[in-house]
């Protein structure tokens, strides 16, 4: 079975509010979708990226992907990785190469006829979630209400930003420790403190029972990571992780001990492929493992990796998939539960719902 020619759009949907975390505002979110037809199947993946994405599948790897053997995803990655030799691999490459990994293991699946999750191996039935959101623009009874729903609807860990104010970082974690009750509470710099600032409100968070305190420092400080780790107050996993794009930058964490929990996005790192090698690298050194974002994406996968804990249900995503997907999982008891009925993914683009958001 050979492999068509892969077909590329761009949807860009706007937010439902101004959000923004400690390094960065935004007013919208795309998604790269890749469709791949082989032997009457069609496969679908995607990553959120810039619609640069998109011209990049289709200027650099749709020729080596076009024709190749369906079932063979590991001869098109390694001809995708060759082809973006001279454009850098991470960025936008690693997306666009995650965006059409995807559509091949969902492809394949449906070529087997069974879910992606039964091709890759259940090691369980379902994969807890926390919802994350929490975005430093809104007013604190904006945060309440959405990490308090969230926790009446079941699921028992939340995330929210901080960073942006850091005068007011430790009121509003005492707002949504209020709203949340007892469940979980987790939050995420996205790199905007100091070192000796981020080991301050480490233990100023922890007071209000943070468990998991994410990018305290950019990723690429890994001395300073490594500083946050070491002396982070018991019971507070320091992680990161989300902007691994090869294999090599999910090492260099792992050798520096900066983290106590690993993070990996298939629609960054390569695919689903980069995320199982992410998966060994957990299993040799023995870490957790916890995906970021895409929950669409990352639910039969999470169920199908030893050494996964938990993923996001990111807000922005959950609107995101499921205006444009049939299929598109929702938490049940906190968790999400891949349906193996379904062949792949289990995801269908609502084409006429998708068309109003496609970008040229």
């Amino acid at each position: 079975m050979k492999l068509a020619a892969p077909r590329v759009a761009a949807y860009t949907v706007p937010t439902d509010a101004p959000e923004s975390d400690g390094t960065l505002a935004w007013s919208s979110t795309t998604l790269v979708l890749v469709q791949i037809e082989a032997g009457g199947c069609d496969g679908l993946g995607y990553s959120y990226a810039d619609v640069a994405t998109a011209t990049l599948i289709r200027s650099a790897l749709a020729d080596v992907v076009e024709g190749r053997n369906a079932l063979d995803i590991p001869g098109a990655r390694a001809a995708m990785i060759a082809a973006i030799r001279n454009l850098g691999r991470p960025g936008i490459a690693s997306m666009a190469i995650a965006a059409v990994d995807n559509a091949l293991w969902d492809l394949k699946a449906k070529l087997l006829g069974m879910s992606l999750l039964d091709l890759l191996g259940a090691v369980r039935d379902s994969i807890p979630v926390y919802g994350s959101g929490g975005f430093t623009s809104y007013s604190d009874a904006q945060l309440a209400e959405q990490l308090g729903g969230w926790v009446r609807a079941g699921i028992g860990m939340v995330k929210m930003k901080v960073g942006r104010e850091p005068a007011r970082d430790v009121a509003r974690v005492r707002v949504a420790r209020e709203a949340i009750g007892a469940a979980r509470l987790f939050v995420d710099a996205n790199g905007a403190y100091g070192r000796a600032q981020a080991l301050a409100m480490a233990g100023a968070f922890a007071e209000l029972g943070v468990c998991w305190f994410e990018q305290p420092r950019p990723a690429r400080d890994l001395d300073g990571m490594r500083l946050l780790r070491d002396r982070a107050p018991p019971g507070m996993d320091i992680t990161a992780g989300e902007y691994g794009y090869e294999q090599a930058d999910f090492r260099r964490l792992v050798e520096a001990g900066a983290v106590h929990v690993l993070q990996a996005d298939a629609t960054r790192c390569g695919g689903i492929s980069g995320l199982l090698g992410v998966a060994a690298l957990c299993e040799a050194f023995e870490l957790p493992l916890s995906t970021h974002c895409a929950p669409s994406i990352h639910a039969h996968p999470l169920c199908a990796l030893p050494p996964a804990i938990h993923g996001e249900y990111f807000h922005d995503h959950v609107r995101v998939e499921h205006m444009l997907f049939d299929g598109a999982p929702t938490p049940v008891d906190g968790a999400l539960r891949p349906d193996r009925t379904r062949p792949g993914l289990g995801l269908a683009l609502k084409t006429p719902d998708a068309a109003r958001y496609a970008v040229a």
